[in-house]
């Protein structure tokens, strides 16, 4: 994944915080005949490993809120199995890369697959949203700071992350 954060510090939190922000994917040569068709479709669902974030806490105050939650209940990127998921926008194809907007992610991120976004599929209308109901607005104007960049460690956190 090439994008335009090189630190997490200040990056957008969510793809709806970094609405036209331009980055692309180069899919490896052998998968390029797996693009096929690809420029039909306006969104894709990228997953991605979240590289930079070591260990894991199971309990954050994610970014959104000054509360602990449950890892599970956020999207806190520091996590048992530190995977990632957006939502970004097809731009263009043009050989092996995808030129996609919306990115929310390190440049160097390790793209671990991608998917077509179908509103059919991927679109249902929630009756909850947990914490998220007072918050998830604060979204587009929030930007990443450093509670989950942990000092140099590897080994599985279970405090608060502050």
């Amino acid at each position: 994944m090439r994008t335009p954060f090189t630190n997490v510090r200040g990056m957008p939190i969510q793809p709806v915080g970094a609405q036209g922000v331009a980055g692309s994917i180069d899919v490896l040569p052998e998968f390029a005949e797996g693009l096929a068709d690809i420029e039909g479709f306006s969104h894709l669902l990228v997953i991605y490993h979240l590289h930079e974030c070591k260990g894991f806490t199971l309990r954050v105050k994610p970014f959104l809120d000054n509360d602990e939650h449950g890892v599970f209940a956020t999207r806190s990127p520091r996590r048992p199995n530190p995977i990632g998921i957006s939502v970004l926008r097809l731009t263009g194809v043009t050989g092996n890369r995808l030129h996609v907007e919306n990115v929310d992610m390190l440049d160097g991120t390790p793209v671990l697959d991608i998917k077509p976004y179908v509103p059919t599929f991927d679109v249902w209308d929630a009756d909850r949203t947990g914490w998220f109901a007072t918050v998830a607005d604060n979204a587009v104007q929030c930007r990443a700071d450093d509670r989950f960049v942990p000092a140099d460690t590897t080994q599985p956190q279970t405090g608060g992350a502050s």
